[in-house]
């Protein structure tokens, strides 16, 4: 318990800007490491991800007859043309024969006594996957600093890649305190981050986050509870005396209580022990931290937003960025809550904006992104 004379104390807050600013600057990427690729949906690519060039040979992609198209030209069901020669039936995935560039339907062609008629002009290539087509070597499938997604894991499996290169930040997640709440926003907190690309562990309360600083932590240390000022909060304190405390009070509405740090070089984000504010202050600071780990192309893997119209104004405090749930209706939101979040507006809402510090807020009638929930 923490003594009068050493009660945590927030001389000031810090703009979001600054914060974000000393994540970019002070955070460096995990080292790179090899996975199958079954298992590498959500991590960053540390390599290009590359495939030999396929097919080696051009495909049909269709059943159907192969042939060359220039001797359908002109081709129509009152004027059928004569082919020179047969053509070759094909299943899709077939290797194409010598002499044709197109596959024709089924029923483009008519065959008996001896001759075969196209009944419809074909374009060459028509029906057709030309080598190279699935796979150019010198385009790479994914790019380093992209995430991979579900469909990537099924594309490089079928061009046959096996392992990539990847980072996967090991975030240690810790609730300090025996509170539901906070247990609830440990365990949604560290779904998101799995979703994008880290190995997490998630402590229950009760450990001695002092030792855990000392020790082997991993890439991060994310913590929920003790950074506000009641008599058992104690985790700012701990990061001061284990670590090093570079920030405490961020001006953010909700989360005015984060606090971010280092043990050794191990970046480290304590959240409050609310839900509404560890969930604003993950949203806008673990991302970012998360991102600079994994060294992601944040501009190219953004967390989708929709903009869309607000059906009333949002006031808001010049200086605080400020996190806002917001529900749809129609082509239009309405803000929910402010400042304080309720569990009933967070379960309510369809999605969130976020005020800039600059802002006094948004008027009726303006323009806002609206991002989803995790």
């Amino acid at each position: 318990m923490a003594s009068a004379d050493t009660i945590q104390t927030i001389s000031k807050l810090t703009p979001l800007a600054e914060v974000l600013a000393l994540i970019d600057a002070q955070t460096k990427p995990v080292t790179p490491r090899t996975v199958d690729v079954a298992a590498a949906a959500g991590r960053t690519l540390a390599v290009d991800a590359a495939a030999p060039a396929r097919p080696s040979a051009p495909l049909a992609l269709i059943d159907g007859w192969a042939l060359a198209a220039d001797a359908t030209l002109d081709a129509g069901g009152y004027a059928p043309a004569l082919l020179p020669q047969a053509p070759h039936r094909v299943e899709a995935g077939q290797v194409m024969p010598a002499g044709t560039d197109s596959v024709a339907p089924l029923d483009a062609v008519k065959t008996g006594a001896g001759r075969a008629e196209a009944l419809a002009a074909i374009n060459p290539g028509d029906g057709v996957l030309q080598a190279g087509g699935d796979c150019d070597p010198a385009v790479p499938l994914r790019r380093l600093g992209e995430r991979i997604r579900g469909v990537d894991v099924a594309a490089f499996a079928a061009a046959g890649i096996a392992r990539v290169t990847v980072r996967e930040p090991r975030l240690r997640i810790i609730a300090l305190r025996g509170s539901g709440i906070i247990a609830a926003a440990a365990r949604l907190i560290a779904a998101d981050a799995e979703r994008r690309g880290a190995a997490v562990r998630l402590d229950d309360a009760g450990r001695d986050f002092g030792a855990v600083l000392a020790g082997d932590t991993g890439d991060a240390v994310i913590a929920i509870g003790g950074t506000g000022s009641g008599r058992n909060d104690t985790s700012v304190q701990t990061l001061a005396r284990e670590g090093r405390l570079a920030v405490h009070g961020i001006a953010l509405a909700p989360g005015e209580t984060t606090a971010v740090g280092f043990a050794e070089a191990r970046p480290v984000l304590l959240l409050p022990g609310r839900l509404d504010g560890a969930l604003a202050a993950w949203l806008t600071l673990g991302r970012r931290l998360l991102e600079r780990l994994a060294a992601t192309n944040s501009v190219k893997d953004r967390e989708p937003a929709e903009t869309l119209t607000l059906a009333r104004k949002v006031a808001s405090t010049v200086g605080l960025a400020e996190l806002v749930p917001v529900r749809r209706t129609g082509d239009m939101v309405e803000p929910l809550a402010s400042k304080y979040l309720p569990f009933s507006a967070l379960a309510r809402s369809d999605g969130w904006i976020l005020v800039p510090a600059e802002s006094e807020g948004y008027s009726a009638g303006a323009a806002v992104s609206v991002r989803p929930w995790p």
